[in-house]
């Protein structure tokens, strides 16, 4: 009879419990485990290849399957170097290898305990074969659900479901936001496994199971597109424009270039402003700029405020802009999007203070002992303080949410914009520190947080990738990578809310405690086994 791979060191009366029997050969799980890291970073922006995702779950799953902890936990950290290095790779273009390597480092270490979580619930995928699916899934989101909070907050970026911007399971987001879409891919990887593991060819009668995962595979993807996609509670239309000055170099030394930036961004709504006036360009409702579009002080330097102002009154549509402000102590500055008004100048009741700042780049914390590692943190000299109120701002036109820059993959944040009234999504972001591969990461976010909140959205760059969003996750008007662009669309407002706005945390919650009682349960499984007599 034929053996599958999968199969070929398993015995019958093994559970893993006491060692690696039954696990794959370390010649086979070692590349299995680094295949898997290969596997879900191309699944993720600018490669896109989604249906890897689910493949790389499936090899890590079998990699681990029966391993001791340690062994598991090695396993796992392989994959994650494999997929957080390159994943990552852009955070040391401006900043050295350091930032990146410790950044990575910390990212694979959460996948480490994946694995070791994975070979801990071995017994119980060997004893319910037809469970090994969905213990997949709940460890996946249980391993997220830490690595986007811990520390500092968490770092959100390579979730399972931002690789499935194009994929047919996006609109799951609508049902249950990122974690349902995390847990529907690690589901489909656990189906993979499970069908490879099991030769079921040996017996007859043995492929029922096989048949049996193979169509809950197939029903997982045709349910995605069954989702409904559309503006909740439609409420009208907006006119946006979207301006992108670019700036004159990338990397850190923007900041040095600081009124160059600005004026990229005034001169170009100035010249939007003429081609309106000649008939050439309908007039907007909103002009969004992006982050760091004004990193002087428009409440503090006159000459920023009246350049802005210029620009407003041009328009004649008040302009979200993104600036930093000093204060409110000294040496403290904050990251904001500040509503300023045709004829009225800034609106300070309509302020949005980014409330999740980026340790180690828009903070410091532990400064003196970060200064022991390395000496660079000190070019963040003014620590940015958080904001207290969700991003709603109301433009007269429409009610924002307005997020900022890295914010946009953090679940709660945009979900509060949203139950606080906002009509549309906006995410202001500076990738003039990065490329075009973190970009496009993140427009993957947006995307799908127009679909989890029904809601169209928009992201504004500096130097790109700009563009709007339906709710069904389709992107209009991108623009190019370090190029200066405007873009204007009309934007479908929503009121409403969709199942996963109403949930928030609690599918995730659910489906963490799914995986703690699995854990427990294979707990109590393996000591059971171990007071067996023989």
């Amino acid at each position: 009879m034929p053996v599958t791979m999968l199969d070929r060191e398993q015995p019958r009366a093994t559970d893993g419990a006491r060692g690696d029997g039954g696990a794959l050969p370390l010649t086979l799980a070692v590349p299995a485990a680094v295949l898997a890291g290969v596997a879900l970073l191309l699944a993720f922006p600018p490669y896109g290849m989604w249906p890897l995702a689910p493949v790389g779950v499936a090899l890590l799953a079998a990699a681990a399957h029966r391993r001791r902890l340690r062994a598991g936990a090695g396993l796992g950290f392989l994959t994650g170097v494999a997929l957080f290095a390159p994943l990552l790779e852009w955070t040391n273009l401006h900043t050295g290898y350091l930032p990146w390597a410790l950044l990575s480092l910390l990212q694979a270490a959460y996948l480490a305990l994946l694995g070791a979580a994975t070979a801990w619930v071995s017994p119980l995928a060997d004893r319910h074969r037809a469970a090994w699916p969905l213990l997949t899934g709940v460890l996946w989101v249980a391993q997220e659900a830490l690595r986007d909070r811990t520390p500092f907050g968490g770092f959100p970026w390579g979730r399972l479901a931002f690789s499935q911007d194009t994929s047919p399971l996006l609109r799951l987001a609508a049902l249950g936001g990122a974690p349902l879409v995390t847990f529907a891919v690690a589901v489909a990887g656990g189906i993979l496994v499970a069908v490879a593991w099991r030769d079921w060819r040996r017996a007859p009668g043995q492929w029922r199971p096989v048949a049996g995962l193979t169509a809950a595979l197939v029903a997982l993807l045709a349910a995605g597109p069954a989702v409904p996609a559309e503006v909740r509670g439609a409420g009208g239309t907006v006119t946006v424009a979207i301006v992108q000055g670019n700036v004159p170099r990338l990397g850190l030394d923007f900041n040095a270039q600081r009124q160059a930036v600005l004026n990229n961004h005034v001169d170009a709504t100035l010249e939007l402003a003429e081609r309106v006036t000649e008939g050439g360009q309908p007039r907007p409702d909103l002009v969004v700029w992006p982050e760091n579009s004004s990193d002087i002080d428009p409440l503090r330097n006159p000459g920023a405020g009246e350049r802005i102002a210029q620009a407003a009154d041009a328009i004649g549509a008040p302009i979200l802009v993104g600036a930093v402000l000093a204060g409110p102590e000294p040496g403290q500055v904050r990251n904001v999007g500040l509503l300023w008004r045709p004829g009225a100048g800034v609106d300070l009741d309509q302020t949005y203070v980014k409330r999740h700042p980026v340790p180690f780049a828009e903070y410091v914390p532990l400064r003196s002992v970060a200064r022991m590692v390395s000496s660079q943190v000190d070019r963040v000299s003014s620590d940015f303080v958080p904001g207290d109120r969700p991003g709603v701002v109301d433009a007269g036109a429409a009610v924002l949410g307005d997020v900022i820059c890295f914010e946009v993959a953090y679940d709660g944040i945009v979900r509060d914009t949203v139950t606080g009234g906002a009509q549309l999504l906006v995410v202001q972001t500076n990738n003039a520190t990065f490329d075009v591969a973190e970009a496009r990461q993140q427009l993957a976010m947006v995307r799908l947080r127009a679909v989890e909140h029904g809601r169209a959205a928009l992201m504004a760059s500096t130097v790109g990738v700009s563009g709007f969003i339906s709710p069904d996750g389709r992107v209009d008007g991108a623009t190019g990578f370090n190029t200066a662009a405007v873009v204007v669309r009309q934007m479908e407002l929503g009121n409403g809310r969709t199942p996963a706005t109403t949930a928030g945390v609690w599918p995730e919650v659910a489906l963490t405690a799914l995986a703690v009682a699995a854990l427990v349960g294979a707990a109590v499984l393996r000591r059971r086994r171990e007071v067996a007599p023989g």
